[in-house]
């Protein structure tokens, strides 16, 4: 019954985050440059995209992908605050096309994504890599949520408390 309610509980997050990864993709493809609902609150700030991610499970990590081409480590920031994943940072325009006349289909500006994590990960000790435009973050399973063998005996059965 545990591993269904963690199977459970896995599909609605995995859903959640599926939905997520939905709306970026729309308002990277569909509707670029408009802020956010959360975001249109503070006028001083314009998200030009969101960043394209995917996930994965293994026994011990939950990995999380993003695609952020031409975005230096120093110009991203990762953190978990509220049980959220929270990616945000600016995609800058190359100097040899900020002062010449150019032309660009890429989006480029501040750029923000936050993910809902499901319960049960050790988000104390998250890591982060990024390597040619590729963010790779990987949240370990707490110990706690990590399935566990259970002995079983055989013989006579004693009484708890006896």
């Amino acid at each position: 019954m545990l591993n269904t309610l963690f199977a459970n509980d896995v599909r609605q997050t995995l859903d959640h985050f599926r939905r997520s990864v939905d709306q970026m993709f729309e308002n990277f493809y569909g509707n670029q440059g408009a802020p956010s609902a959360a975001s249109a609150q503070s006028s001083d700030r314009s998200w030009s995209f969101s960043p394209v991610l995917e996930s994965a499970w293994t026994e011990s990590l939950l990995n999380i992908r993003a695609i952020l081409p031409g975005v230096a480590e120093k110009d991203v920031n990762v953190t978990v605050q509220n049980n959220q994943l929270i990616i945000e940072g600016e995609r800058k325009l190359p100097e040899t096309f900020a002062n010449s006349k150019s032309w660009t289909q890429l989006p480029y500006g501040r750029f923000y994504s936050a993910v809902m994590l499901p319960t049960g990960l050790d988000v104390d000790h998250v890591t982060c890599h990024l390597q040619n435009g590729v963010l790779d973050i990987q949240i370990p399973l707490a110990e706690a949520s990590r399935p566990r063998q259970i002995r079983i005996q055989t013989g006579e059965q004693k009484a708890i408390g006896a």
